[in-house]
């Protein structure tokens, strides 16, 4: 996973010019192997630390309103409860702005994020 984020992390980099947003990121790592009771080894640490993203990062909390399992999600309502406040807690730690989206539609979480990326 760890490799996996820094390649896009560097892909989006040589992409100049364009605004790149991400589902995921190498603090994510970081993240799930809290989650998972696992030591934390140092590159992964290191990694967090120097591939830096934006400062303002959104998030979407957990919403049981629209929560329901398929193909893609296969956590249950707690396990995306306890991944969310992992992901936020590392997110914090690293000193990033989480910015949370709003429980709306697709086309109004769409055109807050870009209002608030300065984008509209």
């Amino acid at each position: 996973m760890l490799s996996w984020e820094m390649r896009s992390y560097r892909v989006a980099r040589e992409q100049t010019g364009r605004p790149v947003f991400f589902d995921r990121g190498v603090p994510d790592t970081l993240g799930y192997l809290r989650l998972s009771g696992l030591p934390v080894p140092q590159h992964v640490s290191s990694a967090a630390e120097r591939f830096r993203y934006h400062q303002r990062v959104f998030v979407a909390p957990p919403w049981p309103e629209i929560f329901a399992p398929d193909e893609e999600r296969k956590q249950t309502p707690d396990e995306a409860e306890r991944t969310y406040h992992a992901l936020a807690g590392v997110y914090t730690e690293l000193g990033y702005e989480l910015v949370p989206l709003p429980l709306a539609p697709v086309e109004e979480r769409l055109r807050f994020v870009l209002a608030e990326a300065g984008l509209a």
